[in-house]
């Protein structure tokens, strides 16, 4: 007889007590793994893609339209990657029929577009273009004859050249709200969505700041804050001249990037830090618009650079809303800490995953927390993901075909965290997914694809990627799988 030691007894032992009580998985429960059950969105939730006019349409000299200021910038030595311009794009100006087909067999429900204000007024006031218009007319005529709903963006960053002094102008505001209300007058009847200005930091910040972006500016803090300022007003004095103008039923809203904060760790102080962080680290913007003033902690930040605000401003910033856009690419971390305000941002290390873009990190919990905070923080009755999507190094294969599984994996990780949302009963109405298109990507030119049909600049051929395969699947059984 071998002798046994003690330990080699008890696990014996052990293994023996679990061999008694194992107890085999049935079938149905085999099948269950297998097969599991689709995450299903609420009935009427509404899938689209979405564009913006200066990144598409080309003909920038056809039919009265005169120059943006990202005409001029683009023509800018220096200013965009490998000089490219939005002279042609996608040419959609003349192939919108054909980008509209693209929708339907996707069996999109919607599709969020953005009106070139310098199609509609071409020195930004005076006399509107009647050939601007009739575009548009015919766009939201071949959308619904497809029984495609049109979301329509009033600002997507491409300013008419021709405005003195641009953001920089209080007078610009007016000049907005004057277009917004033409336009919404005379295409309430058929377009019941509007957008007034798409991401408030990106032609502020970006272009007035840090240069990167037209008008291609460096300004000082002070002059900063009131672009700032003048970009929040606008959308408000936007909203009230919609208000007085549309037709009955028009809904209004705006499309904002904020930077939304994900709790490190899902436990109460760090998702109360990174509420205090999103609603602090948006106190120019989107805290400004929902809750009709600044924060007197970011105003005491700035001390003198503070923007200068007229009486009635902040009433008109919050001007009530409809429903809240929210473009959604990376997350950002807070983390509860003994501060005064209560949290810190976390750093990214060089090794967190990333896109084609580097900017693009991919954090898809951060769609979930958009939503979430959004939501109870500001009471938001209707909220859209009026952006989501991702750059990836598209290549077409000897077979004809883009295998971007990259973009698949991007997506479906997303919405499965929009899902989350949806089912814990966020008043999330809609998914605009960026883009229908590969297109101008600003600074970037034509180096960076965020499309789901990849185009071929030269012949403007568009080819279905694998994401738009798997996308129309999505659509057609209103799930992720």
């Amino acid at each position: 007889m071998i002798p046994i030691s003690r330990r080699h007894f008890l696990a014996s032992l052990a293994g023996a007590t679990a061999l008694a009580s194992y107890q085999p998985i049935r079938k149905s429960t085999w099948a269950q793994m297998a097969n599991p059950k689709p995450l299903s969105f609420p009935a009427n939730f509404m899938w689209g893609c979405a564009t913006a006019a200066y990144q598409i349409e080309g003909a920038v000299n056809e039919d009265g339209r005169k120059p943006s200021i990202w005409d001029t910038f683009s023509h800018t030595p220096g200013k965009t990657h490998n000089g490219d311009t939005g002279d042609i794009a996608d040419d959609s100006y003349h192939l919108y029929k054909e980008d509209v087909k693209l929708l339907r067999n996707l069996g999109a429900k919607c599709y969020r577009f953005s009106i070139s204000w310098s199609r509609i007024f071409p020195d930004g006031t005076g006399q509107p273009n009647p050939k601007g218009l009739d575009y548009y007319q015919r766009v939201v005529d071949e959308l619904l004859n497809n029984e495609i709903v049109p979301y329509i963006t009033l600002f997507h960053w491409d300013l008419p050249q021709a405005l003195p002094g641009g953001w920089q102008s209080r007078d610009t505001c007016k000049a907005f709200a004057d277009y917004a209300a033409y336009v919404t007058a005379r295409l309430s009847d058929r377009v019941h969505h509007f957008f007034t200005i798409n991401e408030f930091g990106c032609f502020t910040d970006d272009g007035y700041e840090t240069g990167e972006f037209a008008p291609g500016l460096k300004l000082a803090p002070g002059e900063v804050n009131q672009v700032r300022h003048h970009g929040v007003l606008a959308h408000g004095m936007a909203v009230r001249a919609i208000r007085a103008r549309a037709k009955s039923g028009t809904e209004i809203g705006l499309a904002q990037n904020a930077t939304i904060f994900v709790p490190v760790i899902e436990t109460a102080e760090h998702i109360e830090a990174a509420r205090r962080a999103t609603r602090e680290e948006n106190a120019p913007f989107l805290t400004a618009v929902l809750e009709g003033k600044y924060r007197d902690s970011y105003l005491q930040r700035e001390g003198e650079n503070a923007p200068k605000v007229k009486a009635g401003d902040m009433e008109i910033i919050g001007s009530p809303l409809d429903f809240v856009g929210l473009n959604v690419y990376d997350p950002a971390y807070a983390r509860s800490d003994s501060s005064p305000q209560g949290y810190a941002i976390e750093d990214f290390q060089t090794s967190f995953p990333h896109m084609a873009s580097p900017w693009l990190r991919i954090g898809p919990e951060g769609i979930y927390w958009a939503v979430r905070l959004v939501s109870e923080m500001w009471k938001s009755r209707a909220l859209y993901i009026t952006e989501n999507g991702c750059s990836a190094d598209d290549v077409v294969n000897h077979e004809g075909r883009i295998e971007d599984t990259d973009r698949v994996m991007f997506l479906r990780s997303y919405l499965t965290q929009l899902h989350r949302a949806a089912s814990e009963g966020y008043p999330i109405k809609g998914y605009f997914l960026w883009s229908l298109l590969d297109n101008f990507e600003w600074a970037d030119g034509y180096s960076k694809r965020f499309g789901i049909h990849y185009v071929d600049y030269k012949t403007q051929r568009r080819i279905p990627k694998l994401s738009a395969e798997w996308y129309r699947e999505v659509i057609a059984k209103n799930a992720v799988e």
